[in-house]
């Protein structure tokens, strides 16, 4: 099984939402058995509570489902993870402190894999109006969209 994970700093908006729209496009292409993913955050602050209600929103909108409660990224999960992808550069930072000297090879800032990079992060909307969170619905999906081929093509799948 492949293991996808989705970090952001509180885990209550980018990721899980990166989360929600990665699980249907996997659920969409039938590779929900070879493929999985998960989200966390860098920091401690929402752990164990639910997205924010303008993610689930968002969400809702698009005909997602975001199942998730707040984590933080841990050691650990760089041992079962193939994939880690970062929201912005400053988790990015965080996530290869965290690492100290342990090697892992394919942690990815998530608009690597947008057609339109911009600046190469997903803004966190947590401070913006809804407006905000559409933005990083589509930044995120078309992210997604092209992860989940890179995947397939690296892994000879589907």
């Amino acid at each position: 099984m492949i293991s996808v994970l989705f970090v952001c700093l509180g885990n209550i908006c980018r990721s899980p939402l990166a989360e929600a729209i990665f699980n249907k496009l996997l659920a969409e292409n039938n590779l929900q058995y070879q493929i999985t993913c998960d989200s966390a955050g860098t920091s401690d602050y929402h752990i164990g509570e639910k997205p924010d209600l303008r993610s689930i929103d968002i969400a809702a909108k698009n005909n997602l489902v975001i199942d998730h409660l707040g984590r933080q990224l841990t050691i650990d999960d760089f041992s079962h993870c193939d994939y880690i992808i970062a929201m912005d550069k400053s988790n990015e930072q965080n996530i290869r402190k965290l690492l100290d000297s342990r090697k892992h090879t394919h942690i990815y800032l998530m608009r690597k894999f947008d057609d339109q990079p911009g600046d190469g992060e997903v803004p966190d909307p947590y401070w913006s109006a809804e407006d905000g969170f559409v933005l990083v619905h589509d930044m995120l999906l078309r992210s997604c969209k092209n992860l989940l081929k890179t995947i397939i093509r690296e892994h000879h799948l589907a």
